[in-house]
Formats: structure tokens, sequence, C-alpha cells
């Protein structure tokens, strides 16, 4: 987010799977639309859509009125893909970006949103676990009829 310092939470988020590419070829320069989403996996649109419904503030713009973004605003976009990976409705992460950029008063809040958050992952990891075993089971069941027959 160009106009504000990311929280302690975005450090390192460059080197987390989604981003290991970027870890590799640090930002040294303003990246345009396009270098953005070829870096990260998000199309143009959507980039476009994220500013616009205020997921990222104030993106900087050349000269000509292209989009330039910074590895801040990089690393926020790779946080922001993480919440949206892990099932955080738009509208919770409206409300994430809002906090960040009122400061630093409203960090707890941040913490609880992120932590109920976090519970509902923390759930659903559970639940695909559980399909997971039952899934296990039946591959255990046909390779042993595999056996059987092949003997």
């Amino acid at each position: 987010m160009s106009s504000a310092t990311p929280d302690d939470d975005l450090d390192g988020v460059g080197t987390c799977a989604i981003g290991e590419d970027l870890a590799a070829t640090p930002i040294t320069h303003p990246l345009t639309v396009s270098e953005v989403a070829n870096r990260i996996g998000l199309s143009a649109h959507t980039l476009r859509w994220y500013e616009r419904i205020g997921l990222l503030d104030h993106v900087e713009r050349d000269s000509s009125g292209h989009r330039r973004y910074t590895a801040t605003d990089v690393e926020w976009l790779l946080l922001l893909i993480r919440l949206r990976a892990t099932g955080m409705p738009v509208k919770d992460m409206q409300r994430y970006a809002e906090m960040v950029r009122a400061g630093e008063h409203t960090e707890t809040e941040r913490r609880v949103l992120l932590e109920a958050h976090r519970e509902r992952v923390a759930a659903h990891i559970a639940e695909l676990q559980r399909h997971l075993a039952v899934i296990d089971h039946k591959v255990s069941i046909y390779r042993r009829n595999d056996h059987l027959a092949a003997s």
C-alpha cells in the first residue's frame, strides 16, 4: 500500500510459497500492471479491481498515468492473495485494509480479525484432513484388492 507503511505482519511475505520467485528477484524499480500480474499470478483486471474497491491504496502513477507498483504494494498484494486463498471474504479484506490504513491504534482489531480467520482456516484444514483420511482408506482397500488379484 503505497501511502501507508506495511505493518510488521508483512515481513517476509514475499518469501512464502506464492511469492518464491519474487524473493529470488527483488523489486528494484516500480512495476507495471502487467509485470505485477505476471509475477504474482493475479490478472490486470483483478489488480485494478482491488484498487477500485479499496484493497490497494493510491497506487502511484507515472507521468503518463500508468500504474507503478512498489515492492511494498507487491508485498501487500501477496498478503491479500493469501487471505483470499484461505477463504477470507472480500468484505473482511476491505475491513482489514481500512484498519491498516487507519494506523497502529487498530492493531488489536486486526489481530482479532486475523485470529477469527485463522480459526476458520484451521477448521477447514481439519475437515479436509478427515476427508483425506477417508480417501486414503479407500485407496488402501483398492491396493489390497489389487495385490490379492495379482497373487
